[in-house]
């Protein structure tokens, strides 16, 4: 069976929490969830001529979620630039300010980037400009992502363990951290829901999906 790769667009603070290991899963809203009384949860996911209804199992639901099924991945899309440093280039990546050589790739890429970005300057925010994940090629993505469940569920009625594994931290991690603080993960993942998708998304109470993966390996994707 061939694996299906598809984009996934991620901001900083999300790449840092999968970096660090905290990140496994990611909800999106739904737009493809219909009421249908017909199905025995009252609601389907429709994609093309494929129907299914909400509670069907993640290996088959997988049939008709955007994002794909158990086994396929996703490439992360990143805030990233193009830049030189010394006498190479290199792809920096906003969340950390990693850099990836690609020198040796200067035939290649040349043609599609300018590397008008010191990188210094860059990642320092005294000169430069970075680029939207949007804008990010294939072969500039660092992380990939394999998906090993999908399920729909409303917005709502994630969990505390679910909010952890969306990548949010508690309070004692947070003040461990220096950072803002919370009551609980759950809460923390609807303060981060609003920053994203606007102040009354979360009273919304969308369907959404709920995408879980693990890291690959970048080595294992070629």
């Amino acid at each position: 069976m061939s694996t299906n790769t598809r984009p996934i667009l991620l901001n900083c603070e999300m790449v840092r929490a999968i970096l660090e290991g905290r990140k496994t899963q990611t909800r999106r809203v739904a737009t493809n969830v219909y009421y249908d009384s017909q199905y025995r949860a009252k609601w389907k996911a429709v994609c093309k001529h494929t129907e299914v209804s909400i509670d069907t199992p993640g290996a088959m639901l997988g049939d008709v979620c955007p994002y794909g099924q158990p086994g396929d991945r996703l490439w992360v899309r990143e805030t990233w630039a193009d830049a030189s440093y010394d006498d190479g280039l290199c792809i920096c990546y906003r969340a950390d300010k990693e850099r990836k050589d690609v020198t040796s790739n200067f035939a290649a890429t040349f043609g599609r980037l300018k590397y008008a970005n010191w990188a210094p300057d860059l990642e320092s925010g005294a000169e430069g400009r970075w680029k939207p994940s949007i804008h990010m090629p294939r072969w500039a993505s660092r992380i990939t992502l394999e998906i090993t469940n999908v399920r729909v569920e409303r917005l709502q009625d994630i969990s505390e363990a679910d909010a952890k594994a969306e990548g949010v931290i508690g309070e004692k991690e947070a003040a461990g951290a220096g950072l803002a603080w919370y009551d609980k993960p759950r809460r923390a993942f609807q303060f981060l829901w609003q920053s994203i998708n606007g102040p009354d998304s979360w009273e919304a109470n969308p369907w959404v999906w709920v995408i879980e993966f693990k890291r690959i390996p970048q080595e294992a994707t070629s």
